[in-house]
């Protein structure tokens, strides 16, 4: 089996990391090119949601499985204030991994967020319960959702079910937020009435320096931090975009 393991929503300020996880048969991947299966980021809603769809119709006919482990926002901002975002993302590969329904003969593949992919790898499976796995292998690679269908496929169901995530949000607020990235215009409009004196919404990445800059131009005193007492001074900013060291 070809296993492939993806995440999307990395770079939002608002929203879940969600972690999309598919393994086909190896004959299968074919159907995959055929259907065209691409990176997520290459598709558009439609045809993404296209994808999806015919992939969960015709699982069972194929012999494929797909899940998606979903951290929320106060997780994300729980890991930065630890152990980092790269550390979060080998911690929800992982869970994707075990719920594999086989586990053994794999052939996984894996988009690495690390600089240093194998170390990716091995920080995976230093903790993954009773790897190794029979005749199984892991690898992962920078852009990996663009060289192989089945780490394209995990994509289009992390994305997928972020969006999902996203439209519930927009459900519960009654605005539009917009993808959640910080450079989208109706999320950049959206952090003023999400990011308010008297608190930040849940679906927010409190600890995002999207997050701090907006404070300190609209709003006064310190940023609140998740999980701590507002009279507590402290700031925990990480980059958009932060690296394992």
């Amino acid at each position: 089996m070809l296993v492939g393991i993806d995440e999307a929503g990395r770079g939002p300020v608002l929203g879940p990391l969600v972690i999309g996880i598919c393994s086909i048969p190896r004959e299968k991947e074919t159907l995959l090119i055929e259907a065209g299966v691409k990176d997520s980021k290459d598709l558009t809603p439609r045809k993404r949601k296209e994808l999806e769809t015919w992939f969960n119709e015709t699982k069972e006919e194929h012999g494929w499985f797909g899940a998606t482990v979903t951290l929320s926002a106060e997780t994300v901002d729980l890991a930065l204030q630890n152990d980092g975002l790269n550390w979060l993302e080998v911690d929800g590969f992982r869970r994707a991994l075990e719920v594999l329904p086989n586990k053994e003969n794999l052939h996984i593949l894996a988009d690495a967020c690390d600089v240093n992919a194998e170390r990716f790898t091995k920080r995976i499976l230093s903790e993954l319960d009773r790897w190794p796995w029979p005749e199984s292998q892991m690898t992962s690679e920078h852009k990996a959702d663009t060289r192989y269908p089945v780490v394209a496929m995990a994509s289009i169901l992390a994305k997928e079910e972020r969006d999902r995530s996203i439209n519930a949000m927009k459900e519960r607020v009654g605005f539009n937020v917009g993808s959640g990235y910080p450079s989208d215009p109706h999320t950049k409009a959206a952090l003023k009435d999400l990011v308010l004196q008297s608190g930040i919404d849940v679906d927010v990445r409190w600890g995002w320096a999207t997050v701090e800059r907006f404070w300190e131009t609209h709003r006064e005193g310190e940023v609140p931090v998740r999980g701590q007492q507002r009279t507590v001074q402290q700031r925990l900013f990480q980059t958009e975009d932060t690296r394992i060291s």
